[in-house]
């Protein structure tokens, strides 16, 4: 199943899902909610949601991550999202959700979900793989436990497609015209080669820790016009500086020093280590 990781871009997508672990749920994660399963520590598919009894299947890429440090994230459907999470025996309360702001289709089940999870208190059920979360009224979030994730893509020698630029309170993926055209692959010799949706680039890189230092930028010349060259614009804005980083199975989010926050997707997964 595909499973979309929050850059913020989304951060906007907003960032590593913990859930608070209180009550009878224990901070590692590895306890239960009373008597029953795991609940932390756990990355949960969505498989459908009733609201007023009209029950909807989930796309595919619908899911919970639930963490043990009081945040969780997931897929509402087409946006992402991010929230604080309190337990409290067989209660769950998900609080303060902000959530990327892409414009959808169709956006039934991702309005019946958000609305499920925002509705106070809700008491899990958890039965081998599966939880049952459902609202005072009788509003239920049926879900599956996905198996463990996929280790990190490595930064180095991947190539990363753009796929999405933000401010970290909102994040808008590339026009139509850009997609597939800008990426960045960072190589072992300490530089960074790629393309900004026009012009190809490259400059040092300096990895150390959760942050890279990137050089200014040596580009072609190129003439670009519309999409392509407001997609640079805002890409040449990692380069001359610092930028934090982080790196999800199939995902890298880099963030600037000015708050522009680009989300990328590994080009091949079987790049994977």
């Amino acid at each position: 199943m595909q499973k979309q990781r929050l850059t913020p871009t989304v951060m906007a997508l907003a960032a590593a899902g913990m859930l608070t672990a209180c009550g009878t749920e224990t901070g590692s994660g590895s306890g239960s909610v009373g008597s029953q399963p795991r609940l932390t520590g756990v990355q949960w598919s969505v498989e459908s949601v009733t609201v007023n009894g009209k029950k909807q299947p989930a796309p595919s890429d619908v899911y919970v991550k639930i963490g043990d440090k009081g945040k969780a994230e997931g897929n509402y459907g087409c946006n992402g999202f991010s929230a604080d999470v309190s337990v409290d025996g067989d209660r769950v309360d998900f609080a303060n959700a902000i959530s990327t702001k892409r414009a959808c289709d169709k956006q039934d089940f991702e309005n019946a979900f958000k609305g499920a999870l925002g509705k106070g208190e809700l008491k899990a059920a958890v039965d081998g793989d599966r939880l049952t979360l459902t609202t005072d009224k009788g509003d239920r979030v049926s879900l599956t436990s996905e198996p463990p994730a996929e280790p990190d893509a490595p930064l180095t020698g991947t190539k990363w497609n753009v796929k999405a630029i933000g401010d970290g309170k909102a994040t808008a993926t590339l026009p139509k015209e850009v997609d597939g055209k800008a990426h960045l692959t960072f190589g072992e010799d300490g530089t960074v080669r790629g393309k900004l949706g026009c012009n190809n680039v490259s400059a040092k890189a300096e990895v150390k820790g959760d942050s890279i230092t990137l050089g200014a930028p040596r580009s072609t010349r190129m003439m670009c016009e519309g999409a392509e060259a407001e997609t640079e614009k805002k890409l040449l804005k990692l380069f001359d500086g610092k930028v934090s980083y982080k790196l999800t199975p199939q995902g890298l989010s880099l963030t600037a020093a000015d708050g522009t926050v680009v989300s990328a997707n590994a080009a091949d997964p079987k790049r994977t280590k």
